[in-house]
């Protein structure tokens, strides 16, 4: 896959102000650990590869388990998950496919057990800067690095 521009360098003030929002939901006080999660499964829903590859290398330098990342795709069978990070997931997977869900109410309200009014808003814009992100890499076919593995003599 060869990647069609560099939107960086294309629109920069506006990637700019994306990155801005990234930086107020990371002040936020929303757990780190729960924002990688997030990015990670809406990402994954997405299908954006070079996300999935970011957010789970920065999921693992925060100290996330493999295992959470490898199960992440099926956390509703999975013990590993708080009740708040269950609730977050929940809502990441109705926001992202919002126009099959529509933010049904059981949902929102499993968010509000677990979260004041403005963690909700925060959270919500967490999961749109990630869905922004991931259209934004897709459309423009971004490219995650390739490690290549050590040949062993």
């Amino acid at each position: 896959m060869k990647p069609r521009m560099n939107y960086y360098q294309a629109a920069p003030d506006t990637i700019k102000a994306l990155m801005a929002l990234e930086a107020q939901i990371q002040s936020t006080g929303l757990e780190k650990s729960l924002i990688e999660l997030v990015k990670i499964r809406a990402s994954q829903i997405n299908g954006c590869a070079f996300c999935i590859n970011m957010h789970t290398e920065d999921a693992r330098k925060r100290g996330e388990t493999e295992q959470r990342i490898y199960l992440l795709n099926a956390w509703r069978e999975s013990p590993l998950y708080s009740d708040r990070e269950r609730a977050a997931l929940a809502w990441t997977e109705a926001v992202t496919l919002i126009s099959e869900t529509h933010a049904p109410d059981d949902v929102y309200e499993q968010v509000r057990a677990q979260f004041s009014e403005a963690d909700t808003v925060n959270l919500t814009m967490l999961i749109g800067a990630i869905n922004a992100w991931n259209r934004i890499a897709i459309a423009f076919r971004a490219v995650h690095p390739v490690k290549v593995k050590a040949s062993v003599a």
